[in-house]
């Protein structure tokens, strides 16, 4: 697991800063102020999604209709998977390489990857 933001920030050269995370053993690669806050919006988006759905199952709104918000929200979540995994690969994984535990890290992401293409 990796976290969205570290203790330490943004390393010179821009290569990102990593701390040992003690309950995954895993490298915390931090998101800048401007990612935290476009994944939060994004995230606070899909939630009012899910709560108009709910508004609609609530109003007994046709099935079509809710169906289609429901497709919505999905697309939305499958877009915050794919920038975090972003994150992921550049950052967290790109540290694992440099830090000589690439394989590890490589098969973490493949493992997480292949989660999407069930």
């Amino acid at each position: 697991m990796t976290s969205l933001r570290s203790a330490g920030g943004a390393a010179a050269a821009g290569v990102p800063s990593a701390t040992e995370d003690s309950t995954h053993d895993h490298p915390i690669v931090a998101h800048d102020d401007a990612q935290i806050a476009a994944l939060a919006k994004r995230l606070n988006r899909i939630e009012g999604q899910v709560r108009g759905i709910a508004r609609m199952i609530d109003e007994d709104r046709y099935c079509v209709d809710i169906l289609t918000q429901v497709s919505a929200v999905q697309s939305a979540l499958d877009a915050l998977a794919r920038k975090l995994l972003e994150h992921h690969l550049h950052g967290c994984v790109s540290h694992a390489i440099v830090s000589g535990n690439g394989e590890r890290a490589i098969d973490e992401a493949l493992a997480v990857i292949r989660k999407f293409g069930r």
